[in-house]
């Protein structure tokens, strides 16, 4: 019961939902509750575009809760701009209710199949399936800066070992649907073969969301050649260490958004 339990809420407006907040539970925010709702917003969509109240005491535990636009959710979600809670919606989470937001759900899904496929570039050949739920689960954690490296592999693992029934339950459509995988029942596990081949690789990339193939264009390309993404997605394909310039990528989208979080969160929790 120690843990602090992490809610998300994806709000529509978020200007009036602050507003109905603050006139409701003024003691979750700090100082910054007198500069009221619109500044609130304001603050919220700087940085991962989410606005935090820590450390709320709820029914004898403690909670935090992040408030989140349902428009910068879905545009997470779908091109990693910050991977901040996309990063999160990797993992299994508890959705405790849903309104019928069809762009949502298939931004959900969107999601996971990108986190699958990020995973098999930066995997080798053949894999188990807790290879493949450790290296989705990493993803958010590659280059956040208050991740100590030595502390990563192990908070990884933490997440990964007592949750593999739910990483199954979250991912198993998606990986039913992959030609790369295999299924072995009468093993009770996954065994997957990735097509390491330049092209092989070269489907996978274009397959990533816009913000990761754009980060992976600026580490590659030089600046003034101005070469059009597809052909320096091409020429990572071909390169023998194409996993670990994703992995760049990735790190180089996460490092940005959790400084950026970690500033608001001092302002936001006081």
């Amino acid at each position: 019961q120690d843990n602090m339990l992490d809610f998300v809420f994806a709000v529509d407006d978020s200007v009036t939902w602050h507003m109905m907040n603050l006139l409701k539970n003024r003691s979750h925010y700090s100082f910054l509750k007198v500069f009221g709702p619109k500044q609130i917003s304001s603050i919220q969509s700087c940085g991962a575009g989410i606005y935090y109240n820590t450390l709320v005491p709820c029914n004898g535990r403690m909670i935090k809760y992040g408030v989140i636009s349902t428009d910068t959710l879905i545009d997470d979600l779908l091109h990693w701009k910050t991977l901040y809670v996309a990063g999160r919606l990797q993992k299994p989470v508890k959705i405790l209710t849903q309104n019928e937001n069809s762009k949502l759900q298939a931004a959900l899904v969107s999601n996971l199949k990108s986190a699958v496929t990020a995973a098999f570039l930066m995997l080798p050949e053949s894999f188990s399936e807790e290879d493949l739920y450790m290296q989705i689960a990493g993803l958010s954690y590659s280059g956040d800066f208050r991740m100590v490296i030595g502390e990563d592999r192990s908070k990884v693992q933490n997440i990964v070992k007592p949750n593999v029934p739910h990483f199954q339950k979250l991912y198993s459509n998606i990986l039913q649907d992959c030609p790369q995988v295999v299924y072995k029942h009468h093993l009770g596990r996954l065994e997957a073969s990735i097509d390491k081949s330049p092209e092989g690789q070269f489907t996978q990339l274009m397959a990533l969301p816009r913000t990761l193939q754009q980060k992976i264009t600026s580490l590659v390309d030089p600046p003034g050649k101005n070469r059009d993404v597809e052909e320096i997605l091409l020429q990572v394909a071909h390169d023998p260490d194409c996993g670990f310039v994703v992995h760049q990528g990735i790190s180089g989208i996460v490092r940005s958004s959790s400084i950026v979080q970690s500033a608001k969160t001092i302002l936001t929790a006081g």
